[in-house]
Order: C-alpha cells, then sequence, then structure tokens
C-alpha cells in the first residue's frame, strides 16, 4: 500500500506543475424570461475540467485557462444555452458580456458529476446516467422521494408499505440489498456497521432540501471504491447562496399520513451562508399480519405488530468562503424513524433507528477533500417472529397475558420465572456501530490531459453485543484504504477517451483492482459510449459475521467458512470462505437528441460476474443429519444449535453472466407537452437449472431459489407530463407502470409460481410471485402565487392488487395533498427551493 500512495503522490506532484501559458475568462448570466441573474449556474469549457459556477449577481470567472479556442457550455435547470466558441489568450481575460438562456423543458442539458466526479452534460457522461431535478422533486406532491426513482431509466423500485420503497437496479434483488451505493454530496450514506443497509427513512435529506439526484447504473468501483458494483444513487442538496429563502410544506394523505417539512437558508455576507432543514412525517402502514413457523408451537399469527410509522430528520450546514473559489462546509444532520422492516427471515419492529453525520468538506476547482463521521443507533428494535415465538411459550408456561406480554420482548433469565423456567431469548437488536470516512481528490489539466487522482480511508466499527453478529470478543474492526487516478483526453472534436483505475486495500480480502475505459463519439446531437468496468463488492459485516439463533433455525456469517458433519457418519464437508464478487461490465450506449423534439436514451450491457455473492440460502436439509460444527477454526456445535438442524449463510457461486437492455425514449409535443417511454429486459445464465454451478450449498440440485433472478425480465413505463399551463400556473403528469410476474427468493422469505399459496418448511408461506400488476399514477398541481403551490397526487389509481415485496401488504390505493409556502429570495418557476 505505501508503493501505492507513493505513485500517487507522485502523480499529483506532476500534475500541478501550472501550465506557463494562461488566461482567464469572465461573464455573466441572466434568464431570459425575467432578466434575473442566473445564480449557482454552471459553465464549462468543452474538452477540459475547467468550469466555474455563477455567483448571486450571476456572474463567473474561470482561472488558469490554456491559451487556445473552446467551446463555452452553460448549464442550468429549465434553460439552454448553445455552445459560443471562445478564444482565450496568454495573460489576458476574455470577458463574454451578458449572456441570456432561454427556458426549455428538454431532457438532456443537466450537467452531472457522479459519473466521471467532474461537471459534463448529462448527455455526455460515458455512463449510463439519469437526473431527477429539483424541479422534478417539487411537482411530486408527496413525502416519498422514492416514487420519482420509478420514473428512471433502469432502476427497479419495490414498495413495501406506505414509506418503505426499496432501489435495485440489473436483478438479483434480496430482502438486505447493499448493491447500489448511495451518496449525499459525495458523502457515503449507507448506514454504519454490520448491516451497511441504506438508510432509507432514517436519512437525514428533506425533499425540499435536495437540488438533484443522480443515477448511474453499472460498476463504479473505479471511482467509488467496493460495492459500487450495480449503481449509485447520488444525492445533491441545494447551496444556500443559490437557494436563499424559507420553505413549508403541510400535507395529509390516506392511511393517516401527516407530513410538515421546513428549509431555511440565508447568506449572512460574502463569506458565510446556512442552511437548516427538517422533517416530521407519520402514518399507519397497510395492515398485514404474517405467520411464524415454531419447531414446538408450530404455526402462528405475528404478535403486537404495530403498524405506526414515523420519522423525523434534521440538518444544519455552515458554509464558508475564505477567498474566491474555495468553499468550507461543515454539516450536521441526524434521522431517527419507526416502521416495520422486512428480512431474510422474517420482519423487525423497528422502534427509534437513529442515524447520525458530521461532515466537513473543503471544495476549490482543483482539490475536493472530506472527512466525516456516522453513528448508528438501532434503539428499541427487535424481531417481530422471535417476540411471537417467545409470547407464545410463556403462555404455554402458564403466564398471564401481561407477563408474557412484558417477558416476550425483554427476554427472561433462566430460572427467573419460577424455579427450573427455561430461559426467554431477547428478541431485540443492538447496533451502535459508527464509521469513519476520510478522502481527498485533485484535478487539473496537463499537456491537453484532464487528471484525477485520490485517496481515501473508511473505517468500520460494528458494535451489536451478539444480538446479530459474532462480536462476542469485542467490536468487529475493518479498515479499507483506496487510491485512484483517472485520465481523459479529447482525440479530435469529436471523440473522448477515459481511462481509469483504482486500488484497494480491505483487511479481510487484501488488494483489489478496479479498472475502467471508455471512449465517447459525439455524433447525431448525442454521444456514442462503449465502456469497460471492473468493479468488486465485498461481503458486508453481516455477510461475514452474521449470528442469530432463533432456536428453530440459525443464521452463521461466512467469512471464515463453515464445517458441516453429518451426525450418523461423522463425515464433513466445507462451506468456504466467502470471498469478494467481481463483475466485469461491457456497455453500449446513445443518449442525445437526434430531433429538436425527440430524446433518446439507449443502454446495453453484458457483466460476468465471479464468486458471485448469493441470497441468504439454506446449506443443510431440515430435520436432517447435519449440523455446522465450526466457523473457520472455532466450535460452534453448541451456539449454533437449533431444532430443526437448518443453518443458512451467504455463497459464493462459481461464473454468473448476465444481460440486460434500457431503453428510454421522450418526445416534446410543445414547450408545455411531453410524452415518454421506457423498457427494460434482464436475463441470466443463472436460471440454468441443469449447470451444477448454479448449485451454490453443493447438495448436488440446482433449486428454484438458486436460480432465481429476483427481478422481472420486462419491465415497462410510460408517462405523459404538462408543465407551465394557464399562464405558468399549472402542472401535472400521468404515469403508467407495467410489472409482470416474477418469482423471489431470499432466507426463509419466498414468493414464486412453484408451491404457491402453500407452505414449504423451513420457508415462510408462499402467498405467489410478485409484481403481475399494472399501475396508474397521477399528480398536479397548481401556483397560485410565487408563493403558495397546491399539488395532490394518486398513486395506483385504480387499486391494483399491487404486491412488491416479500413479507409486505398489498399496495392500495394511496393519496395526498400538500400545501407548499415559500418566503424570501428571488423565485422563477425554474428555480424551486
Amino acid at each position: 500500500m505505501k508503493k501505492i500512495y507513493t505513485l500517487l503522490f507522485a502523480l499529483l506532484a506532476v500534475t500541478q506543475v501550472a501550465l506557463a501559458q494562461s488566461g482567464s475568462v469572465k461573464g455573466r448570466v441572466l434568464g431570459a424570461d425575467t432578466g434575473e441573474p442566473l445564480t449557482g449556474a454552471t459553465v464549462l469549457l468543452e474538452g477540459t475540467t475547467k468550469g466555474a459556477s455563477t455567483n448571486a449577481a450571476g456572474e463567473f470567472s474561470i482561472m488558469d485557462v490554456p491559451a487556445g479556442t473552446y467551446n463555452l457550455r452553460i448549464s442550468y435547470v429549465g434553460y439552454n444555452f448553445p455552445r459560443q466558441p471562445i478564444t482565450v489568450t496568454s495573460g489576458g481575460t476574455t470577458d463574454i458580456g451578458t449572456v441570456t438562456m432561454n427556458m426549455t423543458n428538454m431532457v438532456g442539458e443537466e450537467i452531472v458529476v457522479t459519473a466521471s466526479r467532474r461537471p459534463e452534460k448529462l448527455t455526455e457522461a460515458p455512463a449510463a446516467i439519469s437526473v431527477i431535478s429539483s424541479r422534478d422533486l417539487t411537482e411530486l406532491p408527496s413525502f416519498n422521494v422514492g416514487e420519482l426513482l420509478n420514473k428512471v431509466q433502469g432502476v427497479e423500485v419495490v414498495r413495501s408499505g406506505v414509506a418503505g420503497i426499496g432501489i435495485n437496479a440489473r436483478g438479483f434483488n434480496n430482502a438486505f440489498n447493499v448493491k447500489m451505493f448511495q451518496l449525499t454530496d459525495g458523502r457515503n450514506s449507507m448506514l454504519p456497521g454490520g448491516t451497511g443497509l441504506p438508510a432509507g427513512l432514517y436519512n437525514t435529506v428533506i425533499k425540499e432540501d435536495i437540488e438533484r439526484m443522480e443515477v448511474i447504473l453499472g460498476p463504479s468501483s473505479a471511482l467509488y471504491g467496493p460495492n459500487a458494483h450495480n449503481g449509485i444513487i447520488n444525492t445533491i442538496t441545494k447551496d444556500p447562496r443559490r437557494y436563499p429563502g424559507t420553505t413549508v410544506t403541510l400535507g395529509a394523505g390516506n392511511q393517516n399520513v401527516l407530513t410538515a417539512r421546513a428549509r431555511h437558508a440565508g447568506v449572512i455576507n460574502s463569506k458565510f451562508a446556512y442552511k437548516v432543514n427538517a422533517e416530521y412525517t407519520e402514518g399507519k402502514d397497510f395492515e398485514f399480519i404474517d405467520t411464524v413457523y415454531n419447531a414446538t408451537l408450530g404455526a402462528l399469527p405475528e404478535y403486537d405488530v404495530d403498524f405506526n410509522f414515523n420519522f423525523k430528520r434534521a440538518n444544519a450546514a455552515v458554509y464558508y468562503t475564505p477567498r474566491q473559489n474555495m468553499d468550507i462546509i461543515l454539516d450536521y444532520g441526524i434521522g431517527q424513524g419507526s416502521n416495520i422492516g422486512v428480512t431474510n427471515n422474517g420482519r423487525n419492529q423497528i422502534n427509534g433507528w437513529t442515524f447520525q453525520y458530521l461532515h466537513g468538506r473543503i471544495v476549490t476547482p482543483r482539490i475536493f477533500a472530506q472527512v466525516y463521521n456516522t453513528w448508528n443507533d438501532a434503539g428499541d428494535t427487535y424481531q417481530i417472529n422471535a417476540r411471537t415465538t417467545n409470547y407464545h411459550t410463556l403462555r404455554a408456561l402458564g403466564q398471564s397475558q401481561e407477563v408474557a406480554h412484558e417477558k416476550s420482548k425483554t427476554g427472561a433469565p433462566a430460572g427467573s420465572l419460577y424455579p427450573g423456567s427455561p430461559a426467554i431469548a431477547f428478541p431485540g437488536f443492538i447496533d451502535k456501530s459508527h464509521r469513519l470516512n476520510g478522502e481527498v481528490q485533485y484535478n487539473n489539466s496537463y499537456a491537453g490531459f484532464d487528471v484525477i487522482t485520490g485517496l481515501s480511508f473508511q473505517r468500520d466499527v460494528a458494535y451489536s453485543r451478539q444480538t446479530y453478529l459474532d462480536d462476542r470478543n469485542g467490536n468487529i474492526i475493518l479498515n479499507q484504504y483506496g487510491a485512484v487516478a483517472q485520465i481523459e483526453r479529447s482525440l479530435g472534436d469529436r471523440v473522448r477517451a477515459v481511462v481509469g483505475a483504482r486500488l484497494d486495500r480491505h483487511d479481510n480480502y487484501g488488494t483489489q483492482f478496479s479498472p475502467k475505459a471508455a471512449l465517447t463519439l459525439n455524433a447525431l446531437a448525442g454521444t456514442f459510449r462503449a465502456t469497460y468496468g471492473r468493479a468488486y463488492a465485498a461481503p458486508s459485516i453481516q455477510f461475514q459475521e452474521f449470528y442469530l439463533n432463533n432456536g428453530a433455525l440459525a443464521i452463521l456469517g461466512s467469512g471464515a467458512g463453515l464445517t458441516i458433519q453429518n451426525t450418523e457418519t461423522g463425515a464433513t464437508r466445507e462451506i468456504p470462505k466467502l470471498e469478494p464478487e467481481r463483475v466485469q461490465t461491457l456497455e453500449l450506449g446513445y443518449k442525445g437528441t437526434p430531433t429538436d423534439k425527440f430524446y433518446v436514451d439507449l443502454s446495453t450491457w453484458y457483466s460476468m460476474s465471479q464468486d458471485f455473492i448469493s441470497p441468504l440460502t439454506g446449506i443443510t436439509p431440515i430435520m436432517g443429519k447435519e449440523k455446522v460444527i465450526r466457523k473457520g477454526s472455532e466450535d460452534v456445535t453448541e451456539a449454533a444449535s437449533n431444532a430443526l438442524n437448518y443453518y443458512l449463510t451467504y455463497l459464493n457461486y462459481g461464473n454468473v453472466n448476465s444481460w440486460g437492455t434500457d431503453l428510454g425514449l421522450n418526445y416534446y409535443l410543445s414547450n408545455n407537452f411531453s410524452i415518454g417511454a421506457k423498457y427494460s429486459y434482464f436475463n441470466s445464465d443463472i436460471t440454468d437449472r441443469d449447470n451444477l454451478d448454479n448449485d451454490a450449498n453443493g447438495d448436488g440440485k440446482v433449486t428454484p431459489a438458486e436460480s432465481s433472478l429476483n427481478a422481472p425480465k420486462h419491465r415497462y413505463n410510460f408517462n405523459f407530463t404538462a408543465r407551465d399551463l394557464f399562464n405558468n400556473k399549472f402542472f401535472g403528469s400521468v404515469n403508467v407502470r407495467i410489472l409482470p410476474e416474477y418469482d423471489f427468493f431470499s432466507g426463509s422469505q419466498v414468493a414464486s409460481r412453484e408451491n404457491r399459496e402453500q407452505r414449504v418448511a423451513p420457508l415462510l408461506y408462499n402467498y405467489g410471485p410478485l409484481g403481475g400488476f399494472t399501475s396508474v399514477d397521477l399528480s398536479a398541481g397548481y401556483r397560485f402565487t410565487q408563493m403558495i403551490t397546491l399539488g395532490a397526487s394518486v398513486s395506483n389509481l385504480f387499486d391494483a392488487e399491487q404486491r412488491e415485496f416479500v413479507g409486505s401488504p398489498v399496495i392500495g390505493r394511496l393519496y395526498s395533498v400538500e400545501l407548499r409556502f415559500d418566503f424570501g429570495g428571488k423565485k422563477n418557476k425554474n428555480d424551486v427551493r
């Protein structure tokens, strides 16, 4: 690792050599509709990493520009501006004067930063990337931002309740899905510690503070490190200098939903700005009582399930500008929620789960550096199935309803209820994990090459007191180090090449290498791209160190490997140590506007996975003659013993290949109306049940659970959007989603055509496959004044039987109404706060 850092620092030193012959560019940007300055517009010089953002007066300045001729590009949401050729002279300043941008509703003009870690036009990014804009968010009258991801090409959205939404891409979903890496302002916003799950309801960002969400599909480990192998969602929040003022939103809906959100941002002077945000939302989920199976007591309905949910979140940030083109930003956020969470083994009653972070950043045109800490606290969370078993066990032991109700949740030591009484296990979780991250990134242009280099560090500290992790010997601590370099170069006027690589060092898995390469061609008013990327997914701490024994079955992590013994013959077999999954992906795509009103986004890809990581999988037959006796070299015969002799873990397959196509079309009927269609196809050779390479648990056969895509092969989406009607006051949309049936297996959870409406022990009850519905969503809004906007939405308009996830209710019709107030600051219809 020392050699890696030495080489990287040498590269940093070389790239900092300034070009002697340089000049600067300055100007001012206004909106044609209002004549007001456009604050925060992005100004770029094509073919370079040189750029700037406009200030409150609409002014910008780009320094240290090598002498030469460039195309100047300006981008601002809801506006467009034609390329403007400029010439920069050595030692001089090129003043473009005051320019005006015209309004547009066309997709593709947005500037994105996530694909290449630098600003670039959406249609020219060397990746499958989509953007949800601030305006899209404002025109969604709902607290649930995840609903908009239904409209993003290639994204698989699964709804587990009124508030619960899961995100996946390119198949192989599961009940504990960590395949989509989520960032907020470049900060890792996944939960720390054992689970590594998305923060979901406990995240700290309110809808009104989101400027945009950038969604990238495909491997991104070369820039973002381990576990960025299926895709990335980067939520970018609003800068208080660009979006000052106060916004208050009040909303209500069926299922007892009430929501209140507020954002306030201000500019103190030329050096200081700030923002504060807060939200409280509550409601009641659709009722659904699942079945708990116990080896002694049989089938039991879940006990004392609380269907109410609530979450509250708040964050604050201070922006300090010590000099031009340099920001120091400090922000803190906290989110807390209570709801029902689906797991591989049943469901959890989550009570007061708390997620916090403290984040510091330094941002300049050349340097980005950040350090942050993230904390977890599981609150009073417990397993519903374990508590249900406890309750009925206590009642069978002659305890009163009151005692059984209390002790089923707290547990009871052996002999505490009466002399000789059995122990009642604690069904809850303790999770007080935390994570420390640090990163520095440097970019520059040298001899026609745009160079990005960076270093990163991550330290995970998992703390569960053996409630779900094998941390009996103290906290589990994992360190990861990374070094990245990327080089871009224009090859003529229309072709651009990108190459990059990342080295990561993991305490448990050593050094991993993640290269990438891309070639883009500007043609047909868009960009064709060919990309190659290699990514790897390090098994999460939970996958490595899971420890959960409910008496009927045991779930064990396979980070050290497992040994299984036949109780009759004494023969043993080995489950190998879990290894990182490595994914190589080839992708071809086009994104552009071949005509003035027609937008096309096409991606087709092929992925090759080595050591593919399975969902939670059974490794012994139920009530069989096998049991796990060792984890690595440690004897776990007694600790893992259970009534059914049934053990589950995570496994590596051999090689799994998958492929797919995503197609998005948008046609703009006028400046006010547009129609769109999206289609996604996905498939894999994992479905071949005759191929014993797909026999993950080594029992000599390929089961439906081992060969399931856990995603539909085909998905369809159609939409119609109206904007700026009736004197720019009305907006609305219609969205139609068609989701065919598909099978889903994850641990004890099953939803399949085979054995439909039956229970095959030890799996949970099979209610049949997921999907198989067409859902229609409507939304509309009216701006009464610059201050007041009223919006309403209906999801699942025709109340289709919408079953999207295991362990979850059928989702019925949902409707909501929101009233939004905007105070202070200059605002036009596209500058939505």
